[in-house]
């Protein structure tokens, strides 16, 4: 063996691990998604979506909490698919590519917005909150390659 091992997807700890992670990710897209519904949440995502390369016009099209609901629906439109691909195995895929998409332009705005870093006691922190987004990626990527029901 060169370090790796084969997972076992039928045995009950891996499809435990895989529905706690399933709903975990479901709950926190629901959540997120509702709270972006609020003035707060809006205001809030304002810098990090005005100084992202991709979402920088949006302002012009609409207003602060139209957008934000925009984006709270497609959380919450994914949090949906997530759910519902327990009984239909289908929307795996498009739950899984939502994802992805969403979580690696939230991640990108570390990079993309003025100020979201700041040094600390010598040592460089950002809002630990959106961190979170690197393992939902990693489910995200995950539930793309698993076909197991």
């Amino acid at each position: 063996m060169n370090g790796t091992s084969t997972i076992n997807v039928e045995s009950a700890t891996y499809k435990s691990g895989y529905y706690i992670s399933l709903f975990g990710a479901a709950l926190i897209l629901l959540w997120i998604g509702i709270f972006k519904f609020t003035p707060t949440e809006a205001s809030a995502i304002k810098p990090l979506v005005e100084n992202h390369f991709l979402t920088f016009f949006v302002y012009k099209i609409a207003g602060i909490q139209t957008v934000s609901n925009a984006i709270g629906t497609i959380e919450i439109i994914i949090a949906l698919l997530l759910i519902f691909s327990v009984k239909f195995a289908s929307l795996k895929k498009y739950a899984a590519i939502g994802m992805i998409v969403i979580f690696l332009v939230t991640l990108s705005y570390l990079f993309t917005t003025p100020g979201v870093w700041k040094v600390v006691d010598g040592v460089p922190v950002t809002d630990f909150f959106i961190l979170k987004d690197v393992m939902l990626l990693g489910f995200g990527l995950m539930i793309l390659q698993n076909n197991t029901k």
